[in-house]
Protein backbone atom coordinates (compact mmCIF):
# COMPACT_ATOMS: atom_id res chain seq x y z
CA UNK A 1 0.00 0.00 0.00
CA UNK A 2 1.17 3.49 -1.22
CA UNK A 3 2.04 6.31 1.88
CA UNK A 4 0.06 9.03 2.04
CA UNK A 5 0.58 11.53 -0.87
CA UNK A 6 2.14 13.84 1.90
CA UNK A 7 4.46 11.48 2.92
CA UNK A 8 6.23 11.08 -0.61
CA UNK A 9 8.80 13.12 -1.44
CA UNK A 10 8.89 16.31 -3.94
CA UNK A 11 10.87 14.16 -6.88
CA UNK A 12 8.16 11.20 -6.16
CA UNK A 13 5.38 13.57 -6.31
CA UNK A 14 6.60 15.48 -9.59
CA UNK A 15 6.40 12.35 -11.60
CA UNK A 16 3.16 11.31 -10.14
CA UNK A 17 1.22 14.28 -11.55
CA UNK A 18 3.83 13.97 -14.62
CA UNK A 19 2.49 10.90 -14.81
CA UNK A 20 -1.42 11.26 -14.59
CA UNK A 21 -1.47 9.11 -11.61
CA UNK A 22 -1.99 12.08 -8.81
CA UNK A 23 -3.13 15.78 -9.37
CA UNK A 24 -2.02 18.75 -7.74
CA UNK A 25 -5.38 18.89 -6.22
CA UNK A 26 -5.26 15.74 -4.61
CA UNK A 27 -1.67 16.38 -3.59
CA UNK A 28 -2.46 19.84 -2.27
CA UNK A 29 -5.50 17.66 -0.11
CA UNK A 30 -2.98 15.58 1.33
CA UNK A 31 -0.79 18.30 2.69
CA UNK A 32 -3.92 20.45 3.52
CA UNK A 33 -4.97 17.08 6.05
CA UNK A 34 -1.96 16.76 7.69
CA UNK A 35 -1.65 20.61 8.61
CA UNK A 36 -5.65 20.44 9.66
CA UNK A 37 -4.39 17.75 12.20
CA UNK A 38 -1.33 19.26 13.83
CA UNK A 39 -0.74 22.40 12.93
CA UNK A 40 -2.57 24.37 15.68
CA UNK A 41 0.16 22.01 17.63
CA UNK A 42 3.28 23.46 15.52
CA UNK A 43 2.60 26.41 14.44
CA UNK A 44 4.44 26.86 11.44
CA UNK A 45 2.39 28.92 9.15
CA UNK A 46 1.80 32.82 9.69
CA UNK A 47 -0.39 32.66 6.31
CA UNK A 48 -2.27 30.05 5.44
CA UNK A 49 -5.09 29.66 3.12
CA UNK A 50 -7.15 26.43 2.40
CA UNK A 51 -9.27 27.50 0.16
CA UNK A 52 -7.06 29.02 -1.67
CA UNK A 53 -4.14 26.50 -2.04
CA UNK A 54 -7.03 24.14 -3.67
CA UNK A 55 -7.99 26.98 -6.24
CA UNK A 56 -4.19 27.40 -7.18
CA UNK A 57 -3.78 23.27 -7.42
CA UNK A 58 -7.28 23.57 -9.51
CA UNK A 59 -5.66 25.55 -11.91
CA UNK A 60 -2.44 24.35 -12.48
CA UNK A 61 -4.17 21.24 -13.35
CA UNK A 62 -6.08 22.81 -16.26
CA UNK A 63 -2.74 24.22 -17.58
CA UNK A 64 0.24 23.31 -19.78
CA UNK A 65 3.30 21.42 -17.44
CA UNK A 66 5.20 25.10 -16.96
CA UNK A 67 8.39 22.94 -15.38
CA UNK A 68 9.29 20.77 -13.42
CA UNK A 69 7.96 21.37 -10.58
CA UNK A 70 4.38 21.76 -12.12
CA UNK A 71 1.51 21.40 -9.49
CA UNK A 72 3.88 21.03 -6.30
CA UNK A 73 3.22 23.31 -2.98
CA UNK A 74 5.95 25.52 -1.14
CA UNK A 75 6.09 26.66 2.27
CA UNK A 76 7.64 30.11 2.05
CA UNK A 77 9.16 31.89 4.77
CA UNK A 78 7.42 35.12 6.01
CA UNK A 79 10.38 37.27 5.06
CA UNK A 80 10.30 36.37 1.00
CA UNK A 81 8.08 38.66 -0.91
CA UNK A 82 4.96 37.30 -2.23
CA UNK A 83 2.74 39.98 -4.52
CA UNK A 84 -0.72 38.14 -3.76
CA UNK A 85 -0.22 37.36 0.11
CA UNK A 86 0.75 39.69 2.90
CA UNK A 87 4.79 39.67 3.72
CA UNK A 88 4.94 40.60 7.25
CA UNK A 89 8.87 39.78 7.72
CA UNK A 90 7.87 38.83 11.36
CA UNK A 91 7.77 42.25 12.77
CA UNK A 92 4.49 44.22 14.04
CA UNK A 93 5.80 47.02 11.81
CA UNK A 94 4.72 45.08 8.76
CA UNK A 95 1.52 43.52 9.72
CA UNK A 96 -0.60 43.54 6.20
CA UNK A 97 1.98 44.39 3.92
CA UNK A 98 1.22 43.49 0.25
CA UNK A 99 4.72 43.98 -1.71
CA UNK A 100 3.99 44.84 -5.11
CA UNK A 101 6.14 41.58 -6.34
CA UNK A 102 7.34 38.09 -5.78
CA UNK A 103 11.17 37.32 -4.66
CA UNK A 104 13.21 36.75 -7.69
CA UNK A 105 12.61 33.15 -5.69
CA UNK A 106 9.97 33.05 -5.27
CA UNK A 107 9.11 33.66 -9.24
CA UNK A 108 11.35 31.00 -10.41
CA UNK A 109 9.60 28.45 -8.71
CA UNK A 110 6.09 29.67 -9.83
CA UNK A 111 7.79 29.85 -13.70
CA UNK A 112 8.86 25.75 -12.83
CA UNK A 113 4.88 25.00 -12.13
CA UNK A 114 5.01 25.21 -8.19
CA UNK A 115 2.67 27.60 -5.97
CA UNK A 116 2.59 28.94 -2.89
CA UNK A 117 0.77 27.03 -0.21
CA UNK A 118 1.83 29.68 2.66
CA UNK A 119 3.64 31.91 4.69
CA UNK A 120 5.89 30.03 6.98
CA UNK A 121 6.82 31.59 10.65
CA UNK A 122 10.17 33.99 10.54
CA UNK A 123 11.59 35.57 13.39
CA UNK A 124 11.40 39.13 13.78
CA UNK A 125 12.76 40.60 10.91
CA UNK A 126 14.82 37.00 10.42
CA UNK A 127 16.84 37.83 13.62
CA UNK A 128 16.64 35.82 16.99
CA UNK A 129 13.28 36.71 18.82
CA UNK A 130 11.37 33.63 18.54
CA UNK A 131 7.76 33.52 16.91
CA UNK A 132 5.38 30.90 17.64
CA UNK A 133 6.51 27.71 16.04
CA UNK A 134 7.04 24.51 18.11
CA UNK A 135 9.40 21.84 17.27
CA UNK A 136 7.36 18.75 15.48
CA UNK A 137 9.15 16.00 17.16
CA UNK A 138 8.66 17.48 20.75
CA UNK A 139 6.21 20.88 21.19
CA UNK A 140 8.53 21.56 24.29
CA UNK A 141 11.54 22.23 22.13
CA UNK A 142 12.41 24.89 19.80
CA UNK A 143 12.27 24.55 15.84
CA UNK A 144 15.40 26.86 15.65
CA UNK A 145 15.23 29.85 13.60
CA UNK A 146 15.40 32.43 12.07
CA UNK A 147 13.49 29.79 9.49
CA UNK A 148 11.58 28.19 12.30
CA UNK A 149 8.47 27.75 10.38
CA UNK A 150 10.28 26.71 7.09
CA UNK A 151 11.91 23.35 8.79
CA UNK A 152 8.83 22.87 11.10
CA UNK A 153 6.26 22.37 8.06
CA UNK A 154 8.47 19.96 6.29
CA UNK A 155 9.22 18.08 9.27
CA UNK A 156 5.55 18.13 10.09
CA UNK A 157 4.76 16.75 6.71
CA UNK A 158 2.98 20.23 5.84
CA UNK A 159 4.86 20.71 2.62
CA UNK A 160 7.55 18.57 0.43
CA UNK A 161 9.79 21.40 0.21
CA UNK A 162 9.79 25.09 1.61
CA UNK A 163 12.20 28.08 1.29
CA UNK A 164 14.00 29.90 3.81
CA UNK A 165 17.22 32.29 4.54
CA UNK A 166 20.30 31.89 6.18
CA UNK A 167 22.26 34.89 7.99
CA UNK A 168 24.68 33.12 10.54
CA UNK A 169 23.13 29.61 10.64
CA UNK A 170 19.17 30.26 9.98
CA UNK A 171 18.82 27.13 7.35
CA UNK A 172 20.74 24.61 8.75
CA UNK A 173 20.36 24.99 12.57
CA UNK A 174 16.62 24.69 12.24
CA UNK A 175 16.85 21.94 9.38
CA UNK A 176 19.18 19.96 12.10
CA UNK A 177 16.56 20.82 15.07
CA UNK A 178 14.10 19.81 13.03
CA UNK A 179 15.58 16.39 11.40
CA UNK A 180 15.18 17.60 7.50
CA UNK A 181 17.72 18.39 5.21
CA UNK A 182 18.57 21.55 5.06
CA UNK A 183 20.54 23.17 2.11
CA UNK A 184 22.35 26.84 1.89
CA UNK A 185 23.57 27.90 -1.37
CA UNK A 186 27.34 29.18 -2.36
CA UNK A 187 26.99 32.78 -2.01
CA UNK A 188 24.66 34.13 -4.74
CA UNK A 189 23.91 31.16 -6.21
CA UNK A 190 20.34 31.68 -5.71
CA UNK A 191 18.84 35.14 -6.28
CA UNK A 192 18.38 37.38 -2.84
CA UNK A 193 15.88 40.16 -4.71
CA UNK A 194 13.13 40.75 -2.44
CA UNK A 195 13.85 39.14 0.62
CA UNK A 196 14.12 41.42 3.40
CA UNK A 197 17.90 42.07 3.88
CA UNK A 198 19.89 41.89 7.15
CA UNK A 199 23.36 41.33 5.54
CA UNK A 200 24.30 41.64 2.13
CA UNK A 201 27.66 39.94 2.77
CA UNK A 202 26.28 37.44 4.39
CA UNK A 203 22.11 36.75 3.85
CA UNK A 204 21.30 33.70 1.52
CA UNK A 205 17.94 31.55 -0.01
CA UNK A 206 18.39 27.84 1.15
CA UNK A 207 16.04 25.35 0.81
CA UNK A 208 14.53 22.68 3.14
CA UNK A 209 13.29 19.12 1.97
CA UNK A 210 13.11 15.97 3.25
CA UNK A 211 15.73 14.17 0.74
CA UNK A 212 19.12 15.47 -0.68
CA UNK A 213 17.87 14.75 -4.03
CA UNK A 214 14.89 16.83 -3.10
CA UNK A 215 17.33 19.57 -2.30
CA UNK A 216 19.01 19.00 -5.75
CA UNK A 217 15.71 18.79 -7.63
CA UNK A 218 14.54 22.55 -5.86
CA UNK A 219 17.96 24.11 -6.18
CA UNK A 220 18.67 23.23 -9.80
CA UNK A 221 15.48 25.64 -10.29
CA UNK A 222 15.88 28.42 -8.25
CA UNK A 223 19.95 28.77 -9.23
CA UNK A 224 19.24 27.68 -12.65
CA UNK A 225 21.40 24.76 -13.02
CA UNK A 226 19.06 21.83 -14.54
CA UNK A 227 21.79 19.38 -14.44
CA UNK A 228 21.97 19.20 -10.75
CA UNK A 229 18.35 17.69 -9.99
CA UNK A 230 20.66 14.20 -11.69
CA UNK A 231 23.61 14.54 -9.21
CA UNK A 232 22.31 12.25 -6.47
CA UNK A 233 21.03 9.58 -8.33
CA UNK A 234 24.41 9.95 -10.25
CA UNK A 235 26.44 9.69 -7.37
CA UNK A 236 24.75 6.57 -5.66
CA UNK A 237 24.04 4.66 -9.25
CA UNK A 238 27.77 5.14 -9.54
CA UNK A 239 29.18 4.39 -6.10
CA UNK A 240 30.97 7.62 -6.26
CA UNK A 241 32.43 7.66 -2.53
CA UNK A 242 33.81 10.94 -1.48
CA UNK A 243 36.69 11.66 0.11
CA UNK A 244 35.89 12.77 3.51
CA UNK A 245 37.05 14.14 6.72
CA UNK A 246 35.27 15.03 9.97
CA UNK A 247 36.06 18.50 11.99
CA UNK A 248 34.35 20.01 15.39
CA UNK A 249 36.38 23.27 14.87
CA UNK A 250 38.28 24.94 17.32
CA UNK A 251 35.06 24.91 19.28
CA UNK A 252 35.06 21.41 19.98
CA UNK A 253 34.14 21.84 23.76
CA UNK A 254 31.14 23.76 23.41
CA UNK A 255 29.82 20.65 21.57
CA UNK A 256 27.29 18.48 23.62
CA UNK A 257 28.98 14.54 23.90
CA UNK A 258 25.97 13.11 21.73
CA UNK A 259 26.77 15.06 19.08
CA UNK A 260 30.86 14.79 19.15
CA UNK A 261 29.78 11.15 19.32
CA UNK A 262 27.33 10.92 16.36
CA UNK A 263 30.65 13.06 13.97
CA UNK A 264 33.01 10.24 14.76
CA UNK A 265 30.52 7.66 14.51
CA UNK A 266 29.30 9.04 11.18
CA UNK A 267 32.78 9.61 9.84
CA UNK A 268 33.68 5.77 10.56
CA UNK A 269 30.64 4.18 9.24
CA UNK A 270 31.47 5.86 5.86
CA UNK A 271 34.34 4.72 5.61
CA UNK A 272 33.50 1.13 6.29
CA UNK A 273 31.83 1.81 3.34
CA UNK A 274 34.47 2.79 1.11
CA UNK A 275 34.83 6.66 1.73
CA UNK A 276 38.47 7.74 1.55
CA UNK A 277 39.86 9.60 4.27
CA UNK A 278 41.71 13.01 4.53
CA UNK A 279 42.87 13.96 7.86
CA UNK A 280 42.04 17.75 8.39
CA UNK A 281 43.59 20.07 10.64
CA UNK A 282 41.62 23.38 11.64
CA UNK A 283 44.04 25.98 10.50
CA UNK A 284 44.83 28.29 13.65
CA UNK A 285 43.77 31.46 11.96
CA UNK A 286 40.48 29.72 11.20
CA UNK A 287 39.33 30.63 14.78
CA UNK A 288 38.85 33.80 14.06
CA UNK A 289 35.76 32.91 11.88
CA UNK A 290 33.12 32.90 14.52
CA UNK A 291 34.24 36.46 16.09
CA UNK A 292 34.79 37.63 12.64
CA UNK A 293 31.35 36.62 11.23
CA UNK A 294 29.54 37.77 14.00
CA UNK A 295 30.96 41.54 13.83
CA UNK A 296 29.95 41.47 9.45
CA UNK A 297 26.60 40.23 10.71
CA UNK A 298 26.17 43.09 13.55
CA UNK A 299 27.59 45.70 11.58
CA UNK A 300 25.45 45.29 8.71
CA UNK A 301 22.01 44.30 10.30
CA UNK A 302 22.40 47.63 12.22
CA UNK A 303 22.04 49.16 9.17
CA UNK A 304 19.61 47.20 6.76
CA UNK A 305 17.39 47.81 10.16
CA UNK A 306 18.07 51.07 10.66
CA UNK A 307 14.67 52.44 9.29
CA UNK A 308 12.60 50.24 12.11
CA UNK A 309 15.49 51.58 14.95
CA UNK A 310 14.82 55.09 14.01
CA UNK A 311 10.87 55.18 13.30
CA UNK A 312 9.83 52.53 14.83
CA UNK A 313 11.42 51.67 17.51
CA UNK A 314 8.76 51.03 19.64
CA UNK A 315 7.48 47.92 17.85
CA UNK A 316 10.84 46.03 18.00
CA UNK A 317 11.37 43.46 20.51
CA UNK A 318 13.88 44.67 23.77
CA UNK A 319 16.06 41.83 22.22
CA UNK A 320 16.23 43.10 18.35
CA UNK A 321 17.18 46.61 19.61
CA UNK A 322 19.97 45.39 21.82
CA UNK A 323 20.82 43.57 18.82
CA UNK A 324 20.72 46.58 16.55
CA UNK A 325 22.77 48.86 19.40
CA UNK A 326 25.45 46.23 19.63
CA UNK A 327 25.80 46.25 15.88
CA UNK A 328 26.24 50.71 16.23
CA UNK A 329 29.03 50.27 18.20
CA UNK A 330 31.01 47.72 15.86
CA UNK A 331 33.46 50.32 14.38
CA UNK A 332 34.16 50.45 10.59
CA UNK A 333 37.42 49.57 11.28
CA UNK A 334 37.01 46.12 13.46
CA UNK A 335 34.02 45.59 10.54
CA UNK A 336 37.03 45.94 8.07
CA UNK A 337 39.44 44.04 9.47
CA UNK A 338 36.74 40.87 9.99
CA UNK A 339 36.00 41.30 6.26
CA UNK A 340 39.67 40.96 5.34
CA UNK A 341 39.95 38.11 7.88
CA UNK A 342 37.20 36.57 5.73
CA UNK A 343 38.80 36.61 2.30
CA UNK A 344 42.15 35.98 3.97
CA UNK A 345 40.90 32.64 5.01
CA UNK A 346 38.85 32.00 1.46
CA UNK A 347 42.18 32.08 0.18
CA UNK A 348 43.56 29.43 2.06
CA UNK A 349 40.45 27.22 2.10
CA UNK A 350 42.73 24.22 0.60
CA UNK A 351 44.63 24.79 4.07
CA UNK A 352 41.55 23.43 5.70
CA UNK A 353 39.87 20.79 3.20
CA UNK A 354 43.48 19.29 2.01
CA UNK A 355 42.81 16.39 -0.04
CA UNK A 356 38.36 16.34 1.05
CA UNK A 357 36.00 16.59 -1.23
CA UNK A 358 33.68 17.26 1.63
CA UNK A 359 34.03 17.97 5.22
CA UNK A 360 31.84 16.64 7.81
CA UNK A 361 30.55 19.29 11.19
CA UNK A 362 28.34 19.49 13.24
CA UNK A 363 24.94 21.21 12.19
CA UNK A 364 24.57 22.54 16.42
CA UNK A 365 26.23 21.93 19.38
CA UNK A 366 23.70 19.15 19.66
CA UNK A 367 19.78 18.82 19.56
CA UNK A 368 16.89 21.36 19.55
CA UNK A 369 17.33 23.00 23.18
CA UNK A 370 14.33 22.61 25.37
CA UNK A 371 11.87 26.30 26.04
CA UNK A 372 10.58 28.32 23.14
CA UNK A 373 12.42 31.14 23.71
CA UNK A 374 15.36 31.05 21.94
CA UNK A 375 16.18 29.73 18.78
CA UNK A 376 19.49 27.97 19.69
CA UNK A 377 23.13 28.74 19.14
CA UNK A 378 24.52 29.44 15.47
CA UNK A 379 28.20 29.01 16.62
CA UNK A 380 28.82 25.87 14.26
CA UNK A 381 27.31 28.04 11.35
CA UNK A 382 29.18 31.13 11.63
CA UNK A 383 32.53 30.43 10.19
CA UNK A 384 31.49 28.23 7.24
CA UNK A 385 28.69 31.47 6.16
CA UNK A 386 31.19 33.88 6.33
CA UNK A 387 33.28 31.57 3.86
CA UNK A 388 30.92 31.32 1.18
CA UNK A 389 30.71 27.66 1.34
CA UNK A 390 27.72 25.65 0.26
CA UNK A 391 26.21 23.32 3.27
CA UNK A 392 23.87 20.98 3.70
CA UNK A 393 22.90 19.34 6.75
CA UNK A 394 21.49 15.84 6.75
CA UNK A 395 19.40 13.79 10.20
CA UNK A 396 21.48 11.65 11.36
CA UNK A 397 20.55 8.14 11.68
CA UNK A 398 19.51 7.25 14.85
CA UNK A 399 22.16 4.12 14.52
CA UNK A 400 24.37 6.49 14.74
CA UNK A 401 23.37 8.97 17.24
CA UNK A 402 20.71 10.78 19.18
CA UNK A 403 20.24 14.01 21.47
CA UNK A 404 19.02 13.98 24.58
CA UNK A 405 15.05 12.67 24.63
CA UNK A 406 15.37 11.12 21.44
CA UNK A 407 15.40 14.36 19.59
CA UNK A 408 17.27 14.54 15.77
CA UNK A 409 20.77 15.55 15.26
CA UNK A 410 22.13 17.29 12.12
CA UNK A 411 25.37 16.70 10.68
CA UNK A 412 26.16 19.39 8.15
CA UNK A 413 28.12 18.56 4.71
CA UNK A 414 30.57 21.18 3.52
CA UNK A 415 31.97 22.04 0.36
CA UNK A 416 34.32 24.50 -0.62
CA UNK A 417 32.83 27.81 -2.14
CA UNK A 418 31.63 26.96 -5.56
CA UNK A 419 31.40 23.19 -5.12
CA UNK A 420 27.88 22.98 -4.69
CA UNK A 421 27.43 20.34 -7.15
CA UNK A 422 29.95 18.04 -5.53
CA UNK A 423 28.49 18.78 -2.56
CA UNK A 424 25.23 17.38 -3.74
CA UNK A 425 26.89 14.19 -5.19
CA UNK A 426 28.91 13.66 -1.70
CA UNK A 427 25.96 14.35 0.47
CA UNK A 428 23.68 11.86 -1.58
CA UNK A 429 26.30 9.27 -1.21
CA UNK A 430 26.80 9.64 2.47
CA UNK A 431 22.59 10.15 3.08
CA UNK A 432 22.59 6.53 1.15
CA UNK A 433 25.20 4.92 2.67
CA UNK A 434 25.34 5.78 6.29
CA UNK A 435 22.43 4.43 8.00
CA UNK A 436 23.14 0.46 7.91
Amino acid sequence: MREPLHRLSAVQLAQLITAGEASPETVTRSFIDAIHERERDVQAFAWFDADRAIAAARELHLVARRGPLHGLPVAVKDNIDTADIATSYGSAIYVGHRPNADAACVAALKDAGAYVLGKTVSTELANFTPGPTRNPHNLAHTPGGSSSGSAAAVAAHFAPLAIGTQTAGSVIRPAAFCGVVGYKPSPRLIPRSGVKPNSDTLDEVGLFTRTVEDAAFAASVLAGKPAWKDLPAQAVRMNKAPAIGWVATSQRAAAAPSMLDALERAGLRLLQKGARRAEIVWPRVFDGLFDAQKTVQLFETARALAPEFIYRREQLSSRLIALIEEGRAVSAHDYVLSMQLGRACVAAIDSLFAEADVLLTPSAPGGAPVGLSSTGDPLFNRPWQLLGCPMVTLPVPASLGQAEGGLPLGITVVARPGDDAKMFGAAAWIEAHWAG
